[in-house]
């Protein structure tokens, strides 16, 4: 049985990390990184980089590595990537899972603003604050590009290029990071307003208590949706079961089941 895990997310990494455990006999995974980061951790099993080329390349990729299932454990604002690989899983008659991490939700004492797209988000921010700290990532900063009057901490993994905001600082750094840590960076730089993407996870949570103790208004761009009748599981070990239930499908009658 060959999986292919669209990948590039902690989530993927451990998927991963559980079927290497489990030493399925005949399981090959493969994981695929769309390759935007520089240095990524890379995950065990077989791992391919770049792209496929839209929906029909990730189909004939498919059936040329007779992958027998798919499952998208991609970013969940890497909306391109999960409706081509619906498409591609159609086409080739894959199934197909989604595996996406809880979103965040407020609770008492947030000031958040909900934003449908990062341009929305930029609309938003001169009512809000002069000095943003801005955690979307180093693309879609042409968005807030013709802010002039605001001033913005850009956090990112890898260096952002233009078009981006006239006034900006750039902090390379991965989470996750720690309350103390976004406590201290909310104090030092004078931030009045957060933008984030609800990412969800743990890893940067600590930037919302931070906001939250701060009093700082936060500013959460909305997940874009997944494609309509995929399957959506939240973590890694109810994507490890679909996989061993489909394997265990597959085994001949008799077969032994390795575990580790």
């Amino acid at each position: 049985m060959h999986v292919l895990i669209l990948g590039g997310t902690t989530e993927a990494r451990g998927l991963a990390e559980l079927l290497a455990a489990e030493h399925l006999p005949g399981l090959r995974v493969t994981n695929s990184l769309a390759g935007r980061v520089t240095a990524p951790r890379m995950p065990p099993g077989e791992v391919r980089v770049g792209g496929f080329g839209g929906a029909e390349g990730l189909a004939v990729w498919l059936g040329e590595h007779t992958v027998d299932l798919l499952v998208d454990a991609t970013h969940p604002f890497a909306g391109t990537i999960s409706f081509n690989a619906a498409r591609a899983a159609a086409t080739a008659g894959v199934p197909l899972l989604a595996l996406r991490r809880p979103g965040w939700s407020p609770v008492a004492g947030d000031d958040w603003h909900e934003a449908g797209s990062l341009a929305e988000a930029a609309a938003r921010l001169p009512a809000l604050g002069d000095r943003v700290f801005l955690t979307t990532g180093r693309t879609g900063l042409a968005a807030f590009a013709g802010l002039r009057d605001l001033w913005f901490l850009v956090r990112s993994v890898d260096a952002p290029g233009a078009p981006c905001p006239p006034r900006m600082e750039v902090l390379l750094d991965r989470g996750p990071f720690t309350l103390d840590g976004e406590r201290e960076l909310l104090r030092r730089h004078r931030i009045d307003v957060l933008v984030t993407k609800d990412s969800g996870g743990e890893a940067t949570a600590p930037k919302l208590a931070a906001a939250r103790e701060a009093g700082v208004p936060v500013v959460v761009v909305r997940r874009p949706p997944v494609p309509d009748g995929v399957p959506v599981v939240s973590g890694p070990g109810e994507a490890a079961r679909w996989v061993r239930e489909a394997h265990a499908r597959r085994r001949p009658p008799g077969a032994p089941h390795v575990s580790g």
